[in-house]
């Protein structure tokens, strides 16, 4: 049956959209036999479900969280599960867009170039939601996914070839087409009277000073933000989960930390802001954008010692922005954008000097 859809069948259109679900549903038929080749139990397919494993815990958070703040800015008494379920009711749209759009441009783009659907989309529509506010219309949704697949990472030739983080690629073309959805207080909390003010840690920090903010509070989640950002217990679980199974490098978060820690802690050091260093790592999106964006194996860097150096820079750029840029609370969303520019810069640099080391100490030899 599914010869009509090889070449020269009569549905040979759709080769790419049914290769693309026969793969995902099955085992590959297909067996190396011979050449030089890994052979293991880890591909693609599995890298991307360990990874949207990692991230249900933020997700599952965020749909409650977003009922949570429903709740308080409306004064109603709702129990855990009809906050959750009102959650839920408000992110799915956001993921059917992300997931409808985003497929679509992947499934069209692959059957142009006559190539195969990679699964590489299917984190980046899971995290798309995740990282922008709940109240966000869904035709700007679309109008941001339909940039980030097609701009982001079609034109690049598709997964493992785009330069950018395709899930922040689409927070930033809303951040600056359309950011009076994507700032201020009343875009975080879905269904808020028009005098509650949500506003987020950061915007708290930067207008009244730590005093106001409670680690624990921002620890656990039970502040606004977007969907997926605002839990670090949850962030922890699914970094457990990246770590153990070693899909993403501990040595880019560590790095992270390190370098907001340093640019925190001399901010402090020299009366720069009063919010404490370890602050930094709870509010935001530092902790998911840590975890989830930075150590994304296609734009980060890939040498060794190059992951310290990018972690790093991300890290200490994030909170550069946070404090001396007032009108942009967030930094992390433009760090990791930088971190991926600069990415092959660092990693060329690193060879460059190990290469330059072996080659002195041949000559030495």
């Amino acid at each position: 049956m599914l010869k009509v859809f090889e070449k020269g069948g009569k549905l040979y259109w759709l080769h790419s959209t049914v290769d693309a679900f026969e793969t995902f549903l099955h085992v590959p038929g297909t067996v190396t036999r011979k050449g030089a080749h890994v052979r293991d139990c880890v591909d693609l397919k599995r890298i991307i479900i360990i990874a949207l494993i990692a991230a249900i815990p933020a997700a599952i958070f965020g749909m409650w969280n977003v009922g949570y703040q429903h709740s308080l800015a409306n004064g109603t008494d709702w129990n855990i599960f009809q906050e959750f379920w009102y959650g839920f009711l408000k992110v799915l749209p956001l993921y059917i867009v992300s997931y409808v759009v985003g497929l679509f441009f992947e499934f069209a783009s692959a059957q142009i170039r006559g190539e195969e659907v990679n699964e590489g989309y299917l984190m980046s529509g899971f995290l798309i939601p995740l990282i922008v506010p709940v109240t966000t219309p869904l035709w700007m949704l679309a109008v941001a996914v339909a940039f980030a697949v097609v701009f982001g990472k079609e034109v690049f030739g598709g997964t493992g070839m785009n330069i950018w983080n395709p899930a922040l690629l689409a927070r930033a073309f809303l951040f600056f087409s359309y950011p009076n959805s994507m700032s201020g207080s009343s875009v975080w909390v879905a269904g808020a009277p028009d005098a509650f003010t949500g506003a987020t840690p950061l915007v708290v920090a930067a207008e009244q000073g730590a005093g106001a903010l409670d680690f624990w509070t921002l620890f656990w989640g039970g502040c606004a933000g977007s969907v997926g950002e605002t839990s670090v217990i949850a962030i922890l679980l699914g970094a457990i989960i990246l770590l153990w199974t070693k899909v993403a490098s501990w040595k880019v978060m560590l790095g992270s930390v390190l370098g907001a820690s340093f640019v925190g802690i001399l901010a402090n050091l020299c009366g720069g802001t009063d919010i404490p260093f370890y602050y930094q790592f709870v509010m935001g999106g530092f902790a998911f954008g840590t975890v989830f964006m930075a150590t994304d194996p296609v734009t980060s860097a890939q040498t060794e010692a190059g992951k310290w150096i990018y972690g790093i820079f991300i890290g200490a750029v994030c909170v550069v922005v946070r404090l001396f840029n007032p009108g942009y609370a967030e930094g992390m969303m433009l760090a990791i954008l930088l971190g991926n520019t600069f990415a092959p810069l660092i990693d060329h640099c690193v060879t460059s000097v190990h290469i330059s080391r072996k080659f002195k100490k041949s000559i030495a030899a």
